[in-house]
């Protein structure tokens, strides 16, 4: 299993002062869903800040987001594991498979494939 970037999550009630407050350490907004605002390095667009408001077709907010190769393939180990399935596997409309799943420390991990 690949993993193709791990990215923090943060929830915000202030999504442009964050935005800005980002863009003073270097990252620029890449993508922006009104909900939900990717941060990204220039240099690095790899190294990345998930802002969130709140979650629009999930019942909680990540904690992190970790985009693997094959999500089918990750979410079928972690069915096999026991691990809670805090949102299922799910086609979204902007363009990603994702689910959530919660780790031993009670976060809640966003693991998504792009489509």
């Amino acid at each position: 299993m690949s993993v193709r970037r791990v990215v923090p999550d943060v929830r915000s009630g202030a999504m442009e002062e964050s935005r800005d407050f980002y863009g003073l350490l270097g990252l620029e907004e890449v993508m922006n869903l009104g909900w939900v605002m990717t941060l990204a390095s220039p240099s690095n667009p790899t190294a990345q800040v998930i802002l969130m408001s709140r979650d629009e077709t999930a019942p909680v907010e990540p904690d992190m987001s970790i985009e693997v190769e094959d999500v089918d393939a990750v979410y079928a180990a972690v069915l096999d594991s026991g691990a809670e399935i805090v949102h299922p596997l799910q086609e979204e409309e902007w363009g990603v498979r994702r689910f959530f799943v919660r780790d031993p420390n009670g976060r809640v991990v966003n693991v998504l494939t792009h489509r």
